[in-house]
């Protein structure tokens, strides 16, 4: 079965109000000395960047505030140079775009039809 559009970008939104919520009580020092964090904050980013090499080119380019690039970019760095993660960009990540994107997204998931 295909997937439309509106999933991924549900998936989009769900994971990174996942992250807020996974980084809500915890400091930059815990996510450093919890492999558990880390490795559950970088699959989370890395499913939003997935998800949004799924969102069309009209989409993308209907809403160009979202940065599809940078988002897309950095999903590939943690998949593919997962052994060189630079662990500060991805705290900074999480501390200070996840809460934007989530705004962003948020308007684009259609309401749930149940």
């Amino acid at each position: 079965m295909q997937r439309n559009e509106s999933a991924y970008l549900l998936d989009m939104l769900l994971a990174a109000q996942d992250v807020e919520e996974f980084t809500s009580d915890l400091t930059f020092q815990q996510f450093l000395h919890s492999r558990l964090h880390q490795h559950a904050i970088l699959k989370i980013i890395e499913i939003i960047g997935e998800a949004a090499t799924h969102v069309g080119k009209e989409t993308r380019k209907a809403n160009s505030q979202i940065p599809w690039q940078s988002i897309t970019s950095m999903r590939n760095r943690l998949v593919h140079g997962y052994f060189d993660v630079d662990l500060d960009r991805v705290w900074e990540t999480a501390q200070r775009d996840i809460s934007q994107l989530i705004e962003l997204v948020k308007p684009l998931v259609p309401p749930d039809e149940n």
